[in-house]
Protein backbone atom coordinates (compact mmCIF):
# COMPACT_ATOMS: atom_id res chain seq x y z
CA UNK A 1 0.00 0.00 0.00
CA UNK A 2 2.79 2.42 0.93
CA UNK A 3 4.69 1.50 -2.26
CA UNK A 4 1.56 2.15 -4.35
CA UNK A 5 1.09 5.59 -2.74
CA UNK A 6 4.73 6.50 -3.44
CA UNK A 7 4.34 5.37 -7.05
CA UNK A 8 1.18 7.47 -7.51
CA UNK A 9 2.92 10.49 -6.00
CA UNK A 10 5.87 10.15 -8.37
CA UNK A 11 3.56 9.84 -11.38
CA UNK A 12 1.67 12.94 -10.31
CA UNK A 13 4.91 14.91 -9.91
CA UNK A 14 6.07 13.76 -13.35
CA UNK A 15 2.86 14.96 -14.99
CA UNK A 16 3.07 18.28 -13.16
CA UNK A 17 6.68 18.76 -14.27
CA UNK A 18 5.84 18.12 -17.95
CA UNK A 19 2.90 20.50 -17.79
CA UNK A 20 4.79 23.49 -16.35
CA UNK A 21 7.34 25.95 -17.59
CA UNK A 22 10.68 26.50 -15.90
CA UNK A 23 9.06 29.08 -13.66
CA UNK A 24 6.84 26.30 -12.30
CA UNK A 25 3.58 28.25 -12.43
CA UNK A 26 2.44 28.29 -16.05
CA UNK A 27 1.31 25.24 -17.95
CA UNK A 28 2.47 24.88 -21.54
CA UNK A 29 1.26 22.77 -24.42
CA UNK A 30 2.87 19.45 -25.27
CA UNK A 31 6.21 19.64 -27.06
CA UNK A 32 4.92 17.29 -29.79
CA UNK A 33 2.85 20.02 -31.43
CA UNK A 34 6.06 21.90 -32.25
CA UNK A 35 7.52 19.03 -34.29
CA UNK A 36 8.19 20.12 -37.85
CA UNK A 37 7.36 23.79 -37.34
CA UNK A 38 9.33 25.79 -39.89
CA UNK A 39 9.91 28.91 -37.79
CA UNK A 40 10.96 29.69 -34.23
CA UNK A 41 7.75 29.07 -32.31
CA UNK A 42 7.47 30.14 -28.66
CA UNK A 43 5.95 27.74 -26.14
CA UNK A 44 2.24 28.49 -25.82
CA UNK A 45 1.18 28.97 -22.23
CA UNK A 46 -2.04 27.45 -20.94
CA UNK A 47 -4.19 29.24 -18.36
CA UNK A 48 -3.59 28.40 -14.73
CA UNK A 49 -6.87 28.18 -12.82
CA UNK A 50 -6.98 28.02 -9.00
CA UNK A 51 -8.36 24.86 -7.43
CA UNK A 52 -11.72 26.18 -6.31
CA UNK A 53 -15.05 25.00 -7.77
CA UNK A 54 -18.69 26.07 -7.61
CA UNK A 55 -21.80 25.15 -9.61
CA UNK A 56 -24.32 27.59 -11.05
CA UNK A 57 -26.97 25.60 -9.14
CA UNK A 58 -25.32 26.75 -5.91
CA UNK A 59 -26.58 30.23 -6.80
CA UNK A 60 -30.16 29.40 -7.77
CA UNK A 61 -29.83 28.41 -11.44
CA UNK A 62 -32.93 26.62 -12.75
CA UNK A 63 -32.81 24.28 -15.73
CA UNK A 64 -35.52 24.02 -18.39
CA UNK A 65 -34.78 26.87 -20.80
CA UNK A 66 -37.60 29.06 -19.46
CA UNK A 67 -36.31 30.88 -16.37
CA UNK A 68 -33.45 33.34 -16.80
CA UNK A 69 -30.20 32.40 -15.09
CA UNK A 70 -28.16 35.55 -15.70
CA UNK A 71 -27.96 36.35 -11.98
CA UNK A 72 -26.83 32.81 -11.15
CA UNK A 73 -24.03 32.93 -13.74
CA UNK A 74 -22.91 36.34 -12.52
CA UNK A 75 -22.98 35.27 -8.87
CA UNK A 76 -21.04 32.07 -9.55
CA UNK A 77 -18.36 33.93 -11.51
CA UNK A 78 -18.11 36.60 -8.79
CA UNK A 79 -17.80 33.92 -6.11
CA UNK A 80 -14.77 32.27 -7.71
CA UNK A 81 -13.30 35.66 -8.58
CA UNK A 82 -13.43 36.70 -4.91
CA UNK A 83 -11.37 33.59 -4.10
CA UNK A 84 -8.76 34.54 -6.70
CA UNK A 85 -10.37 32.44 -9.42
CA UNK A 86 -11.63 28.94 -10.04
CA UNK A 87 -13.99 26.69 -11.97
CA UNK A 88 -17.71 27.27 -12.54
CA UNK A 89 -19.58 24.05 -13.30
CA UNK A 90 -22.58 24.10 -15.64
CA UNK A 91 -24.29 20.72 -15.06
CA UNK A 92 -26.56 18.84 -17.50
CA UNK A 93 -29.72 20.77 -18.35
CA UNK A 94 -30.95 23.70 -20.45
CA UNK A 95 -29.76 26.97 -18.98
CA UNK A 96 -31.28 30.17 -20.39
CA UNK A 97 -29.20 33.27 -19.77
CA UNK A 98 -28.35 36.77 -20.89
CA UNK A 99 -24.78 37.82 -21.71
CA UNK A 100 -21.94 36.45 -19.59
CA UNK A 101 -19.10 38.80 -18.66
CA UNK A 102 -15.87 36.95 -17.99
CA UNK A 103 -13.30 37.63 -15.27
CA UNK A 104 -9.66 36.64 -14.91
CA UNK A 105 -8.63 33.22 -13.59
CA UNK A 106 -11.93 31.65 -14.64
CA UNK A 107 -12.82 28.25 -16.09
CA UNK A 108 -16.35 27.70 -17.38
CA UNK A 109 -16.88 23.93 -17.46
CA UNK A 110 -19.98 22.84 -19.36
CA UNK A 111 -20.57 19.20 -18.54
CA UNK A 112 -21.85 16.64 -21.04
CA UNK A 113 -25.57 17.29 -21.41
CA UNK A 114 -25.37 20.98 -20.57
CA UNK A 115 -26.92 23.42 -23.07
CA UNK A 116 -26.32 27.10 -22.38
CA UNK A 117 -28.90 29.00 -24.41
CA UNK A 118 -28.63 32.76 -24.77
CA UNK A 119 -31.73 34.93 -24.67
CA UNK A 120 -33.15 36.50 -27.84
CA UNK A 121 -34.14 39.63 -25.89
CA UNK A 122 -31.88 42.22 -27.53
CA UNK A 123 -32.46 44.69 -24.68
CA UNK A 124 -30.09 42.52 -22.63
CA UNK A 125 -27.21 43.26 -25.03
CA UNK A 126 -26.26 46.96 -24.72
CA UNK A 127 -24.43 48.79 -27.48
CA UNK A 128 -20.74 49.08 -26.62
CA UNK A 129 -17.59 50.42 -28.22
CA UNK A 130 -15.71 47.52 -29.81
CA UNK A 131 -14.08 46.30 -33.02
CA UNK A 132 -15.78 44.30 -35.79
CA UNK A 133 -14.57 43.25 -39.23
CA UNK A 134 -11.28 45.00 -38.49
CA UNK A 135 -12.84 48.40 -37.79
CA UNK A 136 -13.34 50.36 -34.56
CA UNK A 137 -17.09 50.71 -34.20
CA UNK A 138 -20.10 50.05 -31.97
CA UNK A 139 -21.90 46.71 -31.72
CA UNK A 140 -24.15 44.97 -29.26
CA UNK A 141 -22.43 43.29 -26.32
CA UNK A 142 -21.44 39.74 -27.17
CA UNK A 143 -23.24 36.85 -25.42
CA UNK A 144 -19.82 35.86 -24.02
CA UNK A 145 -17.51 38.82 -23.44
CA UNK A 146 -14.11 39.32 -21.86
CA UNK A 147 -11.60 42.17 -22.14
CA UNK A 148 -8.21 42.85 -20.55
CA UNK A 149 -8.16 39.50 -18.74
CA UNK A 150 -5.83 36.56 -18.19
CA UNK A 151 -6.29 32.85 -17.57
CA UNK A 152 -9.64 32.07 -19.20
CA UNK A 153 -10.81 28.53 -20.06
CA UNK A 154 -13.88 26.95 -21.65
CA UNK A 155 -13.90 23.20 -21.03
CA UNK A 156 -16.24 20.21 -20.90
CA UNK A 157 -18.47 18.58 -23.52
CA UNK A 158 -21.50 20.84 -23.23
CA UNK A 159 -23.08 23.09 -25.86
CA UNK A 160 -23.03 26.89 -26.00
CA UNK A 161 -25.82 28.21 -28.28
CA UNK A 162 -25.93 31.88 -29.30
CA UNK A 163 -29.53 31.79 -30.60
CA UNK A 164 -28.27 33.55 -33.72
CA UNK A 165 -31.40 33.01 -35.81
CA UNK A 166 -33.00 35.89 -33.91
CA UNK A 167 -30.27 38.25 -35.14
CA UNK A 168 -29.44 37.36 -38.72
CA UNK A 169 -30.62 38.50 -42.14
CA UNK A 170 -31.50 35.49 -44.33
CA UNK A 171 -31.37 35.22 -48.12
CA UNK A 172 -34.33 33.45 -49.70
CA UNK A 173 -32.02 31.68 -52.14
CA UNK A 174 -30.39 29.78 -49.29
CA UNK A 175 -33.60 28.17 -48.00
CA UNK A 176 -36.08 25.69 -49.38
CA UNK A 177 -39.56 27.00 -50.13
CA UNK A 178 -41.00 25.47 -46.98
CA UNK A 179 -38.17 26.85 -44.84
CA UNK A 180 -38.68 30.30 -46.35
CA UNK A 181 -42.45 30.22 -45.73
CA UNK A 182 -41.93 29.14 -42.14
CA UNK A 183 -39.43 31.96 -41.59
CA UNK A 184 -41.76 34.60 -43.02
CA UNK A 185 -44.66 33.32 -40.93
CA UNK A 186 -42.53 33.70 -37.78
CA UNK A 187 -42.54 37.50 -38.11
CA UNK A 188 -39.88 39.93 -39.23
CA UNK A 189 -39.76 41.91 -42.46
CA UNK A 190 -39.36 40.77 -46.09
CA UNK A 191 -37.37 43.23 -48.22
CA UNK A 192 -38.88 45.08 -51.18
CA UNK A 193 -37.42 42.60 -53.70
CA UNK A 194 -38.90 39.67 -51.83
CA UNK A 195 -35.56 37.85 -51.73
CA UNK A 196 -34.43 38.59 -48.17
CA UNK A 197 -35.77 38.52 -44.62
CA UNK A 198 -34.94 40.93 -41.79
CA UNK A 199 -35.56 40.08 -38.12
CA UNK A 200 -37.14 43.50 -37.52
CA UNK A 201 -37.87 46.89 -39.01
CA UNK A 202 -34.97 48.32 -37.01
CA UNK A 203 -32.61 45.77 -38.60
CA UNK A 204 -33.91 46.72 -42.05
CA UNK A 205 -33.22 50.39 -41.27
CA UNK A 206 -29.67 49.56 -40.21
CA UNK A 207 -28.98 47.45 -43.30
CA UNK A 208 -30.17 50.14 -45.70
CA UNK A 209 -27.74 52.81 -44.48
CA UNK A 210 -24.25 53.60 -45.75
CA UNK A 211 -21.59 51.19 -44.57
CA UNK A 212 -18.39 49.27 -45.09
CA UNK A 213 -20.01 45.88 -45.52
CA UNK A 214 -21.57 45.28 -42.07
CA UNK A 215 -20.12 48.33 -40.33
CA UNK A 216 -22.04 51.60 -40.64
CA UNK A 217 -19.60 54.38 -41.50
CA UNK A 218 -22.12 57.22 -41.51
CA UNK A 219 -22.98 57.05 -37.82
CA UNK A 220 -20.69 58.68 -35.28
CA UNK A 221 -22.06 58.53 -31.73
CA UNK A 222 -23.27 55.68 -29.57
CA UNK A 223 -26.70 57.32 -29.57
CA UNK A 224 -26.76 57.07 -33.38
CA UNK A 225 -25.94 53.39 -33.24
CA UNK A 226 -28.54 52.66 -30.58
CA UNK A 227 -31.27 53.62 -33.08
CA UNK A 228 -30.32 50.50 -35.09
CA UNK A 229 -29.55 48.14 -32.19
CA UNK A 230 -31.10 45.08 -33.89
CA UNK A 231 -28.74 45.46 -36.83
CA UNK A 232 -25.60 45.44 -34.68
CA UNK A 233 -25.19 41.67 -34.50
CA UNK A 234 -22.41 40.77 -32.06
CA UNK A 235 -19.88 38.01 -32.40
CA UNK A 236 -20.82 35.11 -30.13
CA UNK A 237 -17.60 34.90 -28.08
CA UNK A 238 -15.55 38.10 -27.87
CA UNK A 239 -12.14 37.79 -26.20
CA UNK A 240 -10.18 41.05 -26.39
CA UNK A 241 -6.67 41.89 -25.21
CA UNK A 242 -6.34 38.79 -23.05
CA UNK A 243 -3.54 36.38 -22.15
CA UNK A 244 -3.63 32.60 -21.77
CA UNK A 245 -7.00 31.59 -23.16
CA UNK A 246 -8.11 27.98 -23.65
CA UNK A 247 -11.03 26.46 -25.54
CA UNK A 248 -11.05 22.69 -25.03
CA UNK A 249 -13.98 20.36 -25.64
CA UNK A 250 -17.34 22.17 -25.97
CA UNK A 251 -19.63 22.86 -28.91
CA UNK A 252 -20.15 26.50 -29.92
CA UNK A 253 -23.03 27.01 -32.32
CA UNK A 254 -25.64 29.32 -33.80
CA UNK A 255 -23.82 32.64 -33.46
CA UNK A 256 -25.37 36.04 -34.30
CA UNK A 257 -22.32 36.98 -36.42
CA UNK A 258 -18.85 35.40 -36.15
CA UNK A 259 -18.74 32.52 -33.73
CA UNK A 260 -15.45 32.86 -31.81
CA UNK A 261 -13.42 36.07 -32.09
CA UNK A 262 -10.14 36.34 -30.17
CA UNK A 263 -8.73 39.85 -30.73
CA UNK A 264 -5.32 41.19 -29.60
CA UNK A 265 -4.82 38.07 -27.51
CA UNK A 266 -1.61 36.23 -26.62
CA UNK A 267 -1.24 32.52 -25.83
CA UNK A 268 -4.44 31.14 -27.31
CA UNK A 269 -5.24 27.41 -27.47
CA UNK A 270 -8.27 26.12 -29.36
CA UNK A 271 -8.55 22.33 -29.41
CA UNK A 272 -11.14 19.57 -29.52
CA UNK A 273 -13.94 22.01 -30.39
CA UNK A 274 -17.01 21.56 -32.54
CA UNK A 275 -18.03 24.86 -34.13
CA UNK A 276 -21.33 24.95 -36.00
CA UNK A 277 -23.53 27.47 -37.77
CA UNK A 278 -26.31 27.06 -40.31
CA UNK A 279 -24.85 27.11 -43.80
CA UNK A 280 -27.14 30.04 -44.69
CA UNK A 281 -25.91 32.19 -41.79
CA UNK A 282 -24.63 35.56 -42.99
CA UNK A 283 -21.10 36.21 -41.64
CA UNK A 284 -21.37 32.91 -39.76
CA UNK A 285 -17.60 32.42 -39.49
CA UNK A 286 -16.21 29.64 -37.31
CA UNK A 287 -13.23 31.30 -35.61
CA UNK A 288 -11.64 34.64 -36.51
CA UNK A 289 -8.21 34.92 -34.94
CA UNK A 290 -7.35 38.60 -35.22
CA UNK A 291 -4.05 40.22 -34.29
CA UNK A 292 -3.19 37.37 -31.92
CA UNK A 293 0.20 35.94 -30.96
CA UNK A 294 1.24 32.38 -30.12
CA UNK A 295 -1.79 30.39 -31.21
CA UNK A 296 -2.75 26.73 -31.55
CA UNK A 297 -5.87 25.44 -33.35
CA UNK A 298 -5.89 21.64 -33.22
CA UNK A 299 -8.30 18.74 -33.60
CA UNK A 300 -11.37 20.89 -34.18
CA UNK A 301 -14.41 20.39 -36.40
CA UNK A 302 -16.10 23.24 -38.29
CA UNK A 303 -19.38 23.33 -40.20
CA UNK A 304 -20.30 26.96 -40.70
CA UNK A 305 -21.86 29.61 -42.92
CA UNK A 306 -18.76 31.61 -43.83
CA UNK A 307 -14.98 31.20 -43.46
CA UNK A 308 -14.15 28.40 -41.01
CA UNK A 309 -10.64 29.13 -39.65
CA UNK A 310 -9.89 32.74 -40.49
CA UNK A 311 -6.74 34.74 -39.72
CA UNK A 312 -7.05 38.55 -39.61
CA UNK A 313 -5.23 41.65 -38.36
CA UNK A 314 -7.45 44.69 -38.77
CA UNK A 315 -8.77 46.62 -41.72
CA UNK A 316 -7.48 49.63 -43.62
CA UNK A 317 -6.58 52.72 -41.56
CA UNK A 318 -7.90 51.30 -38.28
CA UNK A 319 -5.90 48.11 -38.74
CA UNK A 320 -2.72 49.94 -39.67
CA UNK A 321 -3.12 52.31 -36.71
CA UNK A 322 -3.38 49.43 -34.24
CA UNK A 323 -0.50 47.78 -36.10
CA UNK A 324 -0.76 44.42 -34.34
CA UNK A 325 0.09 41.44 -36.57
CA UNK A 326 -1.27 37.94 -36.26
CA UNK A 327 1.81 35.80 -35.71
CA UNK A 328 3.14 32.46 -34.57
CA UNK A 329 0.21 30.20 -35.43
CA UNK A 330 -0.07 26.41 -35.56
CA UNK A 331 -3.20 25.04 -37.25
CA UNK A 332 -3.25 21.26 -37.50
CA UNK A 333 -5.47 18.15 -37.45
CA UNK A 334 -8.72 19.99 -38.20
CA UNK A 335 -11.77 19.11 -40.32
CA UNK A 336 -13.98 21.60 -42.16
CA UNK A 337 -17.27 20.30 -43.57
CA UNK A 338 -18.72 23.51 -44.94
CA UNK A 339 -17.56 27.10 -45.08
CA UNK A 340 -16.58 29.79 -47.53
CA UNK A 341 -12.95 28.88 -46.84
CA UNK A 342 -11.24 26.04 -44.99
CA UNK A 343 -8.28 28.10 -43.77
CA UNK A 344 -8.45 31.77 -44.77
CA UNK A 345 -6.08 34.71 -44.41
CA UNK A 346 -7.77 38.10 -44.83
CA UNK A 347 -9.36 40.02 -46.20
CA UNK A 348 -8.76 42.15 -43.11
CA UNK A 349 -4.96 41.84 -42.77
CA UNK A 350 -3.76 45.43 -42.50
CA UNK A 351 -1.60 44.68 -39.47
CA UNK A 352 0.10 41.78 -41.21
CA UNK A 353 0.22 38.00 -40.76
CA UNK A 354 3.45 36.07 -40.28
CA UNK A 355 4.74 32.71 -39.17
CA UNK A 356 1.82 30.36 -39.78
CA UNK A 357 1.95 26.57 -40.00
CA UNK A 358 -1.00 24.57 -41.36
CA UNK A 359 -0.92 20.78 -41.63
CA UNK A 360 -2.99 17.62 -41.67
CA UNK A 361 -6.34 19.29 -42.34
CA UNK A 362 -9.32 18.02 -44.33
CA UNK A 363 -11.83 20.21 -46.19
CA UNK A 364 -15.04 18.70 -47.55
CA UNK A 365 -17.28 20.95 -49.62
CA UNK A 366 -15.82 24.28 -48.52
CA UNK A 367 -16.42 27.00 -51.14
CA UNK A 368 -12.66 27.57 -51.27
CA UNK A 369 -9.99 25.38 -49.70
CA UNK A 370 -6.93 27.48 -48.83
CA UNK A 371 -8.02 31.08 -49.25
CA UNK A 372 -5.82 34.21 -49.16
CA UNK A 373 -7.60 37.47 -49.89
CA UNK A 374 -6.97 41.19 -49.74
CA UNK A 375 -7.36 44.29 -51.86
CA UNK A 376 -5.85 47.72 -52.44
CA UNK A 377 -6.35 49.97 -49.44
CA UNK A 378 -5.58 47.28 -46.86
CA UNK A 379 -1.80 47.45 -46.65
CA UNK A 380 -0.09 44.86 -44.47
CA UNK A 381 2.31 42.02 -45.23
CA UNK A 382 1.47 38.31 -45.19
CA UNK A 383 4.66 36.24 -45.05
CA UNK A 384 6.31 33.06 -43.84
CA UNK A 385 3.31 30.79 -44.40
CA UNK A 386 3.87 27.01 -44.48
CA UNK A 387 1.06 24.64 -45.47
CA UNK A 388 1.32 20.88 -45.93
CA UNK A 389 -0.70 17.67 -45.96
CA UNK A 390 -4.10 19.12 -46.74
CA UNK A 391 -6.84 17.00 -48.29
CA UNK A 392 -9.85 18.44 -50.10
CA UNK A 393 -12.98 17.09 -51.78
CA UNK A 394 -15.86 18.73 -53.67
CA UNK A 395 -14.59 22.33 -53.67
CA UNK A 396 -17.08 24.46 -55.70
CA UNK A 397 -14.55 27.16 -56.66
CA UNK A 398 -10.76 27.25 -56.08
CA UNK A 399 -8.89 24.65 -54.07
CA UNK A 400 -5.98 27.07 -53.56
CA UNK A 401 -6.73 30.76 -54.02
CA UNK A 402 -4.70 33.98 -53.70
CA UNK A 403 -6.79 36.99 -54.69
CA UNK A 404 -5.61 40.55 -54.13
CA UNK A 405 -8.75 41.91 -55.78
CA UNK A 406 -11.19 40.70 -53.14
CA UNK A 407 -14.60 42.08 -53.98
CA UNK A 408 -13.69 43.01 -57.56
CA UNK A 409 -12.00 41.96 -60.79
CA UNK A 410 -8.44 42.80 -61.68
CA UNK A 411 -7.20 44.73 -64.70
CA UNK A 412 -5.06 41.74 -65.59
CA UNK A 413 -8.06 39.41 -65.57
CA UNK A 414 -9.99 41.67 -67.90
CA UNK A 415 -6.94 42.17 -70.10
CA UNK A 416 -6.39 38.42 -70.27
CA UNK A 417 -9.99 38.00 -71.36
CA UNK A 418 -9.66 40.75 -73.97
CA UNK A 419 -12.10 43.00 -72.19
CA UNK A 420 -10.03 46.20 -72.15
CA UNK A 421 -6.98 47.89 -73.59
CA UNK A 422 -3.63 46.45 -72.55
CA UNK A 423 -1.58 48.69 -70.31
CA UNK A 424 1.59 48.44 -68.27
CA UNK A 425 0.83 51.51 -66.12
CA UNK A 426 1.33 50.73 -62.45
CA UNK A 427 -0.25 52.31 -59.42
CA UNK A 428 2.19 53.66 -56.83
CA UNK A 429 3.14 51.42 -53.90
CA UNK A 430 2.04 52.98 -50.58
CA UNK A 431 1.20 51.88 -47.04
CA UNK A 432 -2.18 50.84 -48.49
CA UNK A 433 -0.63 48.25 -50.80
CA UNK A 434 -1.04 44.67 -49.52
CA UNK A 435 1.81 42.19 -49.96
CA UNK A 436 1.89 38.38 -49.89
CA UNK A 437 5.29 36.67 -49.98
CA UNK A 438 7.38 33.71 -48.80
CA UNK A 439 4.67 31.05 -48.90
CA UNK A 440 5.25 27.30 -49.24
CA UNK A 441 2.46 24.82 -49.95
CA UNK A 442 3.22 21.11 -50.29
CA UNK A 443 1.62 17.67 -50.22
CA UNK A 444 -1.88 18.74 -51.22
CA UNK A 445 -4.54 16.36 -52.56
CA UNK A 446 -7.66 17.71 -54.26
CA UNK A 447 -10.40 15.38 -55.43
CA UNK A 448 -12.90 17.65 -57.14
CA UNK A 449 -12.76 21.43 -57.55
CA UNK A 450 -13.80 23.97 -60.15
CA UNK A 451 -10.22 25.25 -60.28
CA UNK A 452 -7.12 23.69 -58.80
CA UNK A 453 -4.96 26.78 -58.22
CA UNK A 454 -5.62 30.51 -58.65
CA UNK A 455 -2.75 32.92 -57.90
CA UNK A 456 -3.36 36.62 -58.49
CA UNK A 457 -1.20 39.45 -57.22
CA UNK A 458 -1.21 43.14 -58.09
CA UNK A 459 0.69 44.62 -61.04
CA UNK A 460 2.46 47.02 -58.65
CA UNK A 461 2.97 44.37 -55.93
CA UNK A 462 3.25 40.84 -57.27
CA UNK A 463 2.79 37.73 -55.22
CA UNK A 464 6.39 36.87 -54.38
CA UNK A 465 8.33 33.72 -53.60
CA UNK A 466 5.49 31.21 -53.82
CA UNK A 467 6.39 27.49 -53.82
CA UNK A 468 3.91 24.72 -54.63
CA UNK A 469 5.13 21.13 -54.59
CA UNK A 470 3.88 17.55 -54.47
CA UNK A 471 0.32 18.24 -55.57
CA UNK A 472 -2.29 15.73 -56.75
CA UNK A 473 -5.11 17.72 -58.31
CA UNK A 474 -8.37 16.63 -59.94
CA UNK A 475 -10.37 19.67 -61.03
CA UNK A 476 -12.38 21.12 -63.88
CA UNK A 477 -9.71 23.76 -64.53
CA UNK A 478 -5.99 23.81 -63.77
CA UNK A 479 -3.71 26.71 -62.80
CA UNK A 480 -4.14 30.46 -63.32
CA UNK A 481 -1.17 32.61 -62.32
CA UNK A 482 -1.39 36.41 -62.69
CA UNK A 483 1.05 39.10 -61.55
CA UNK A 484 3.43 36.89 -59.58
CA UNK A 485 7.20 36.50 -59.36
CA UNK A 486 9.62 33.92 -58.00
CA UNK A 487 7.11 31.13 -58.39
CA UNK A 488 8.23 27.50 -58.18
CA UNK A 489 5.85 24.67 -59.02
CA UNK A 490 7.12 21.11 -58.89
CA UNK A 491 5.94 17.51 -58.88
CA UNK A 492 2.33 18.04 -59.86
CA UNK A 493 -0.13 15.46 -61.10
CA UNK A 494 -2.96 17.39 -62.68
CA UNK A 495 -6.15 16.01 -64.14
CA UNK A 496 -8.56 18.54 -65.60
CA UNK A 497 -11.88 18.23 -67.37
CA UNK A 498 -11.00 21.06 -69.75
CA UNK A 499 -8.02 21.37 -72.05
CA UNK A 500 -6.14 24.08 -70.18
CA UNK A 501 -3.56 22.92 -67.67
CA UNK A 502 -1.99 26.30 -66.90
CA UNK A 503 -2.43 29.98 -67.74
CA UNK A 504 0.40 32.39 -66.93
CA UNK A 505 -0.08 36.15 -67.30
CA UNK A 506 2.50 38.89 -66.60
CA UNK A 507 4.70 36.76 -64.36
CA UNK A 508 8.45 36.79 -63.73
CA UNK A 509 10.96 34.15 -62.72
CA UNK A 510 8.61 31.19 -62.86
CA UNK A 511 9.87 27.60 -62.78
CA UNK A 512 7.57 24.70 -63.59
CA UNK A 513 9.20 21.31 -63.02
CA UNK A 514 7.61 17.90 -63.06
CA UNK A 515 4.14 18.87 -64.28
CA UNK A 516 2.15 15.83 -65.38
CA UNK A 517 -1.21 16.70 -66.96
CA UNK A 518 -3.75 14.72 -68.89
CA UNK A 519 -4.73 17.02 -71.78
CA UNK A 520 -2.08 17.28 -74.48
CA UNK A 521 -3.23 20.03 -76.82
CA UNK A 522 -1.50 22.99 -78.42
CA UNK A 523 -2.87 25.35 -75.75
CA UNK A 524 -2.56 23.22 -72.63
CA UNK A 525 -0.12 25.79 -71.26
CA UNK A 526 -0.77 29.43 -72.18
CA UNK A 527 1.70 32.25 -71.53
CA UNK A 528 0.57 35.84 -72.05
CA UNK A 529 1.49 39.37 -71.03
CA UNK A 530 4.16 41.75 -72.23
CA UNK A 531 5.92 41.97 -68.84
CA UNK A 532 6.56 38.24 -68.60
CA UNK A 533 10.19 37.38 -67.83
CA UNK A 534 12.24 34.22 -67.35
CA UNK A 535 9.67 31.42 -67.45
CA UNK A 536 11.10 27.90 -67.40
CA UNK A 537 9.30 24.64 -68.13
CA UNK A 538 11.48 21.77 -66.93
CA UNK A 539 10.96 18.01 -66.75
CA UNK A 540 7.33 18.32 -67.76
CA UNK A 541 5.45 16.03 -70.13
CA UNK A 542 7.31 14.97 -73.30
CA UNK A 543 7.16 17.48 -76.13
CA UNK A 544 5.86 20.15 -73.77
CA UNK A 545 6.78 22.78 -76.32
CA UNK A 546 4.11 21.39 -78.62
CA UNK A 547 1.48 21.92 -75.92
CA UNK A 548 2.48 25.48 -75.04
CA UNK A 549 0.92 28.60 -76.56
CA UNK A 550 2.98 31.82 -76.27
CA UNK A 551 1.28 35.10 -77.10
CA UNK A 552 3.16 37.29 -79.64
CA UNK A 553 3.45 40.11 -77.07
CA UNK A 554 5.69 37.92 -74.86
CA UNK A 555 9.29 38.89 -75.54
CA UNK A 556 11.33 36.38 -77.49
CA UNK A 557 13.49 34.18 -75.27
CA UNK A 558 11.29 34.67 -72.22
CA UNK A 559 10.12 31.05 -72.17
CA UNK A 560 12.68 28.27 -71.85
CA UNK A 561 12.04 24.55 -72.32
Amino acid sequence: MILQKITNLLLALAVLTVGCTESGNKQTTSNSIYDGIEFEMPQIEEPVIPDYTVSITDFGAVSGGIEMNSDAFEAAISAVSEKGGGKVIIPPGIWLTGPIRLKSNLELHAQQGALILFSTNKDLYPVIETNFEGLDTYRCLSPIYGKNLENIAFTGKGVWDGNGDAWRYVKKSKLTESQWNKLVESGGIVNDRGDGWYPSEQFKKGAEGSGDQNVRDDLKTIEDFETIRDYLRPVFVSIQNCKRVLFDGPVFQNSPAWNIHPLWTEHLIVRNLTVRNPWYSQNGDGIDIESCKNVLVQNCSFDVGDDAICIKSGKNEDGRRHGIPCENLIIKDNIVYHGHGGVTVGSEMSGGVRNMHVSNCTFMGTDVGLRFKSTRGRGGVVENIFISNVYMTNIPTNAISFNLYYGGRSISEMMAEGGMEKSTDLLPVTEETPQFKNIKISNITVNGANQAVFLQGLPEMNLENIELSNLVLDATNGFTIIDAKQVKISDVKLKTKKTGAMEIFNCKNVTIAGLDYNYKTSEAIQINGQVCENISLENTAPSVQEYTSIDPEVKEGTVKF
